[in-house]
């Protein structure tokens, strides 16, 4: 069996903590994994090796995956992943195409094996329970289903989609799916739930790759023809002419080949701060509290901060998110309104970085920390990874002081003469660069260099950079 995981997303609907440049699949909320690596470690248990797992994703995210698959599998190639990364996103029902003509070219699949997608960003637990549902569905997809895992609900649920199933396929445990219905409201959710045949849309997927195409071909020929007769480089040069359209408009909703697979399990697409509240662990007074938090008289809420204290007294009901630049206050309820409020943002020029960019900004070498930006200076904590550098770059208006704090730097810089040289500087020692020297930082050891820098000069932005070489093919003020 194979596996594909789809690791897009826009990083609104957990807002402040997931944002455009880091979306939730890369969080660790209430646990030391985060969901992504979860979602790695969970389909290992069903393929046994990463080399059967194909992640689908962007350029910008493909460093936050291999960093953290490289902290949960660190004997693992990374740079030998199956990786495809999307050239613009399409949904889901180009992505599954493209994993299929990947997986077919590329692996040398068999049009009869079973390959198994699911979501990065989910929650799903026992694993080992959720592995059951899995074989029974393997053995529908052999037979010529495409197979989808609708979980039982437990209440009456407006935030998702719904399975209405048909007859019982005989000798298993499954249904054919009769029909698929957009997210209700409040009224027709409670007739889902007392009906008993509906089944929360998990937007898990299980076919073969002769299946899946056929369906597509039938039912969305202008995907097909775009992947027909043509290698898995070509489709990726076409691949922005692909209709931006879920699997579930697209084939789903049409095909007779449907069959749905009803799941008791723990499962949450963490589409909101209220479905967070609902599995997360809670005090005996029903509140999550994550961070550096006190409570007084508090009751049933949500609270997640960074690093500053939060005193919570006397409130009721509420949720309270917390980073260094972003709070976010809310009624329980109300979390779906996020993606007004960060609509809001993005319309004004003075919040719309907010919601691009965490005070912290990871990149392919490391991270940086915001510590403070005034006119004309800029304070960042600067953490670069063993063995990784920077750009060889130039800045047209700021220079930089750097002051080692933790490990030894490499510095490659521009002399007067034009000519580049090398040399080192150690903990409690620092450095200055001048504006319009090309420079490059480097960390040859084996532990993490942090630097501190100090940036000066009439204009601060990331834009003023001008790239020479880059260890990541990044463009050059990309």
């Amino acid at each position: 069996m194979r596996a594909v995981i789809l690791a897009g997303g826009s990083g609104t609907r957990l807002f402040p903590l997931s944002r455009r440049k880091y979306p939730k699949q890369f969080l660790k909320i209430g646990d030391k994994l985060s969901l992504l690596q979860k979602t790695v470690l969970r389909n290992l248990k069903i393929t046994q090796s990463i080399d059967d797992i194909v992640l689908i994703t962007n350029n910008e995210y493909q460093f936050h995956i291999k960093n953290q698959i490289k902290e949960i599998l660190p004997d693992v190639n990374i740079e030998k992943l199956n990786m495809i990364l999307e050239p613009i996103g399409r949904n889901t029902a180009p992505a599954i195409a493209l994993a299929t003509k990947y997986m077919t070219e590329k692996l040398s699949i068999s049009e009869d094996e079973p390959v198994l997608v699911s979501p990065s960003d989910h929650i799903i637990h026992p694993d080992e329970e959720f592995r059951e549902y899995v074989k029974e569905g393997e053995k529908l997809a052999k037979e010529g289903y495409i197979v989808t895992f609708g979980i039982n609900p437990t209440k009456p649920e407006t935030g998702y989609g719904y399975i209405e199933a048909d007859e019982k396929i005989k000798g298993t445990g499954a249904y054919r799916v009769k029909r698929f219905h957009e997210k209700p409201d409040l009224e027709r959710a409670k007739e889902y739930l007392i009906s008993g045949n509906f089944f929360w849309n998990s937007g898990i997927f299980m076919f073969t790759p002769k299946t899946v195409m056929e369906e597509i071909k039938k039912y969305s020929p202008e995907i097909h023809s775009l992947i027909d007769g043509r290698t898995f480089e070509e489709v990726i040069m076409s691949f922005e002419d692909m209709p931006d359209i879920s699997i579930d408009y697209a084939v789903m909703e049409k095909t007779e080949r449907a069959a749905v697979i009803p799941i008791s399990i723990t499962w949450s697409d963490v589409g909101s701060w209220d479905s967070v509240y609902e599995v997360l662990e809670k005090d005996e007074r029903g509140n999550v509290k994550e961070g550096n938090v006190v409570s007084i008289d508090t009751e049933g809420s949500l609270i997640i901060g960074d690093n500053r204290l939060i005193a919570a007294i006397g409130i009721k009901d509420l949720m309270i998110v917390e980073t260094p630049d972003v709070i976010v206050i809310a009624r329980r309820g109300e979390g779906q309104k996020i993606k007004e409020l960060v609509k809001i943002l993005k319309e004004n020029e003075n919040t719309k970085s907010l919601t691009e960019y965490h005070t912290t900004v990871y990149r392919p070498w490391g991270s940086y920390t915001e510590f403070e930006k005034g006119h004309r200076y800029r304070i960042k904590r600067i953490t670069v990874q063993p063995g990784e550098q920077l750009s060889l770059q130039m800045h047209h208006h700021r220079s930089e002081h750097w002051i080692v704090v933790k490990g030894t730097a490499k510095v490659v810089m521009e002399d007067e003469g034009g000519n580049l040289r090398e040399f080192y500087i150690h903990e409690n020692e620092s450095t200055y660069v001048p504006k319009t020297t090309k420079h490059r930082l480097i960390n040859p050891g084996k532990i993490p260099l942090e630097i501190i820098e100090v940036q000066v000069g009439e204009y601060v932005e990331e834009d003023d950079i001008i790239r020479f070489d880059d260890k990541y093919s990044r463009k050059e003020k990309e």
